[in-house]
């Protein structure tokens, strides 16, 4: 295994570098490549069967890795490395354990997704390369060519919130100039050969037996109203020298898709190689113009075509619900399917060899039910390099890893599943006191599978377990990460909310604190989730085994300041039936934090009258409503929040209608509506630069305005360069002070009324 060592929190110069934000994507005009990735730094080869340890030698130095993949017979690795004015690609053997720079720095990574793929025969990738004739760097205008504009004659276009869209004309040519791709290919001794035209490349994918490339390029027009990943694209498959041998799809703008959760776009959608034969695509076409509301017997048709393409494309499969893609095997795939409005999804077993014969329905459920969910195939490369399902000899059964909800907490487990029966048998479960996930089944004669053994005190290591004997080998032994938290107590909790509805969260004590101590301050931190079923909602969805971990944005950092922690704290949004979760957001809201803090008030650790609430992004949404419409509470922190739902009109987080749809429901999520309601302090922070769609940095600084209108105690913090999750050290150390300050002042030391 490659264990990946990453050099921790960057500094506030690296994020706050230039970009230029474009069509929905950020880019580093230094490197041509995305401005906030995550790198790794060093790369140690470890030994399965023996715990062995290799350093690869010859990396870079300052060493800024990403993208990093195994050759299909994996004796190889490959991976970009980003330097100052670009990035370059990099290979390392496993058998010398010797790094070596493929290229200058000439890939193209500003697109998302890997910007090189290997061939089957692993020793060749096809690469992503700037194009070296794009000229250069086009220059902002002294003066604009003439005004920006934007028409709709007469259609229904709805559209959601986003951010970093296309502005002007100036946009589309700094657009054009960092897509600019040239495909190569390239040999592991360096040698490099262009594949076809340049051009704006959207994706390419070889296919599995390395003759063919389907390939992706994004057309004009342009829009300011979408992001890049809707704008028009023609699909076409090459061959090796990149001549164009077919012509699959030229699809227009999709401005005009429905905001219904499982709306898509018209024609033909994601275009992927079967990785089970040569060269052989499939693809999925909605068959209700890709409208969720429209009633439809069949959502989605599956059609498969094989090389030389000349042929009429054979329809594979029909769904009931919308198409989420497929899990192939040799010669036998599994359509996986789901439906919003009713929280069901489907998987049904087809025979590729047989399209015209209906496939069996394995697995019919609703996705919300923790208890029920079977998990997801394990799966194994073939001849090709391709993952496919991995099924016993005679291809009756396959094997799911599961994340195991049960009334106990969740308790991961390998199965065999048989594809006739339909039934499943667990072969190996995580028990008590321990949270193991399998990872991968390694020997499936031997019954050997990799798994992440942790508990509340030992920190995550991977293990090399015998699911028969239960003989168990420690591959690695990582030491706790923060020493600091050692001996932190900590409890699952299980209560109702005054409707019945079960609540779990869980509940962090000082190492020292004792029962008969004096009741301590608390801070209540949560992310509502939506339901349309009010005993899946009740469902334990954590387990109490998991180690006790810390990261930027977790509230653990004050049990170590003598606080009370509730963490992971259930807040169910629950509409049943006709009714939608939202109807009766604020009353379910208000109701499950009371139940909360009840709790705890009950067990005797927290005083009811120190308690804050927090939450980040929709966690900062509630704590928002919750200071509107309660007083349970001594004061509140809300991070990279939404507070005005008018923004969003389109829809947000789960809620499909729009504003003109339900203005009364928009009215009373919105706690700037009730801004004048707030009478406790609420520290509001926000990242300058957030990305994410609906949590614009404007909701904050209108929230504050209308808090700071009212009287209301209120701090604003905007943390430069930062996007919705805030990345540099100084910025995080700023945010934990920030935090530490409005909770010592309004909550652990807040004055006696």
């Amino acid at each position: 295994m490659l264990l990946l060592e990453s050099p921790g929190y960057p500094s506030i110069e690296e994020v706050s570098a230039p970009e230029s934000r474009l069509a929905g994507m950020r880019i580093n005009p230094a490197t041509n490549g995305q401005s906030r990735g995550y790198y790794y730094n060093a790369l140690t080869l470890k030994k399965v069967s023996n715990g062995e340890e290799f350093q690869i030698k010859g990396l870079p130095q300052n060493a800024k890795l990403s993208n990093i993949t195994w050759s299909p017979d994996e004796k190889t690795i490959a991976f970009t490395n980003t330097i100052a004015n670009g990035i370059e690609l990099w290979m390392a053997d496993l058998g010398t354990r010797q790094a070596k720079k493929l290229t200058e720095a000439v890939v193209n990574d500003a697109y998302s997704g890997s910007p090189f793929e290997w061939l089957a025969d692993s020793k060749t990738l096809a690469v992503k390369f700037v194009d070296e004739k794009r000229g250069e760097m086009p220059k902002m205008p002294t003066a604009p060519a003439g005004p920006t504009v934007q028409q709709n004659m007469g259609k229904v276009k709805p559209s959601r919130t986003y951010q970093d869209l296309l502005k002007n004309r100036y946009d589309e040519q700094l657009f054009d100039y960092y897509m600019q791709t040239q495909l190569k290919l390239v040999t592991l001794d360096g040698q490099q050969q262009p594949i076809g035209e340049a051009g704006i490349i959207k994706s390419f994918d070889t296919s599995p037996d390395g003759q063919y490339l389907l390939v992706e390029t994004i057309q004009k027009p342009y829009s300011y109203l979408v992001p890049h990943y809707y704008f028009p694209y023609k699909v076409e498959v090459w061959n090796r020298n990149g001549q164009k041998i077919k012509e699959l799809a030229q699809l227009p703008l999709a401005e005009d898709i429905p905001i219904a959760f499982d709306a898509v776009a018209k024609g033909p959608r994601g275009y992927n190689w079967r990785p089970d034969v040569p060269a052989t695509l499939y693809w999925a076409e909605a068959q209700d113009e890709g409208d969720a509301n429209k009633e439809a017997a069949i959502r989605d048709n599956v059609y498969m075509l094989a090389a030389p393409f000349t042929a009429k494309p054979a329809k594979l499969a029909s769904t009931k619900y919308r198409y989420r893609g497929m899990s192939w095997g040799d010669n036998m795939a599994i359509v996986n399917e789901r439906w919003w409005k009713n929280r069901m999804e489907r998987s049904t077993l087809v025979d590729p060899s047989k399209p015209s014969k209906a496939g069996v329905v394995l697995i019919e459920r609703s996705y919300e039910d923790n208890y029920t969910d079977p998990g997801s195939p394990v799966f194994t490369k073939n001849k090709y390099g391709r993952r496919v399902l991995l099924t016993d000899k005679k291809k009756q059964n396959i094997y799911m890893i599961s994340e195991g909800g049960s009334p106990e907490g969740n308790r991961p487990y390998v199965s065999e599943f048989n594809l006739k029966s339909k039934k499943a048998d667990i072969l190996w479960r995580s028990e008590a006191p321990y949270y193991e996930r399998p990872v991968d089944i390694i020997d499936l004669n031997s019954k050997k599978i990799i798994t992440r053994r942790e508990s509340e005190n030992d920190p995550p290591n991977y293990f090399v377990r015998d699911m028969d004997d239960k003989q168990l080998t420690q591959i690695t032994k990582f030491p706790h990460p923060n020493p600091q938290l050692e001996g932190v107590q900590k409890q699952m909790l299980q209560y109702k909310r005054e409707d019945g509805v079960n609540l779990t969260a869980v509940l962090y004590l000082p190492k020292d604190f004792k029962k008969g101590d004096a009741p301590l301050p608390m801070l209540l931190w949560a992310y509502p989730r939506e339901f349309k079923n009010a005993a899946a909602a009740g469902q334990v969805k954590s387990s109490p085994y998991e180690f006790t971990r810390i990261s930027w944005g977790s509230p653990l950092f004050w049990v170590t300041q003598g606080y009370a922690i509730l963490d992971r704290t259930d807040i169910p949004i629950v509409g049943e039936g006709d009714a939608q979760p939202n109807d009766t957001y604020v009353k379910q809201l208000v109701s499950s934090a009371k139940a909360a803090i009840d709790e705890v008030v009950k067990m005797g650790v927290v005083d009811p009258k120190r308690v804050a609430v927090g939450g980040h992004s929709y966690g900062a949404f509630m704590t928002g409503n919750l200071l509107a419409h309660s007083d349970l509470f001594a004061a509140g922190i809300a991070r990279s929040g939404a507070y005005n739902r008018t923004l969003t009109p389109f829809g947000f987080q789960a809620e499909e209608r729009t504003y003109w749809d339900a203005p009364e429901v928009y009215f009373q999520m919105s706690p700037f509506s009730f801004a004048d309601k707030v009478n406790e302090p609420i520290l509001l922070i926000h990242g300058e630069a957030d990305n994410n769609s609906g949590t614009f940095p404007i909701q904050s600084e209108r929230f504050y305005n209308a808090l700071k209108g009212h009287g209301a105690t209120a701090r604003l913090v905007f943390l430069p360069a930062e996007s919705h999750g805030y990345r540099a050290k100084e910025s995080v150390l700023h945010m934990l002070w920030e935090m530490d300050q409005w909770l010592e002042k309004y909550v652990k030391n807040r004055p006696v009324q």
